[in-house]
């Protein structure tokens, strides 16, 4: 079960992705933030301090949500980091994911039930 004040931040330019991981995580007792691009999901990072992150891979740039995550190791970011992306696993052949500072990467669409076992499993609270 969700803890009541665990923050989850989700950014991605797709509206309907971040309803679709609203209606999830707030059913199962998350709070969600969400931002609409890698910019403005880095003001967010900064004023919510989140418990746990899913960032889009591709956004308003082809690389915008890998910059996200350099820009967070830079604030020494301790949340866990999934990637939302079309290519999936894919991205683990070209790239290991501790090196680009994800936990993960998420396919999209992403399944529910996959997401709030990882989520459960990844948050120390």
């Amino acid at each position: 079960m969700a803890k009541k004040n665990c923050m989850i931040l989700a950014i991605d330019d797709d509206p309907d992705v971040l309803n679709t991981l609203r209606i999830v995580l707030e059913a199962n007792g998350y709070q969600m933030v969400e931002a609409y691009s890698a910019e403005e999901g880095l003001k967010k990072y900064k004023e919510k301090t989140p418990d746990f992150i899913l960032v889009d891979m591709m956004m308003e740039a082809v690389d915008a949500g890998l910059n996200f995550v350099r820009e967070i190791r830079l604030l020494n970011n301790k949340s866990p980091v999934y990637m939302l992306s079309s290519v999936g696993d894919n991205l683990n052949q070209t790239a290991s994911y501790t090196e680009l500072g994800l936990d993960g990467v998420l396919q999209k669409p992403v399944n529910s039930n996959t997401l709030l076992k990882i989520i459960q499993a990844k948050i120390k609270l």
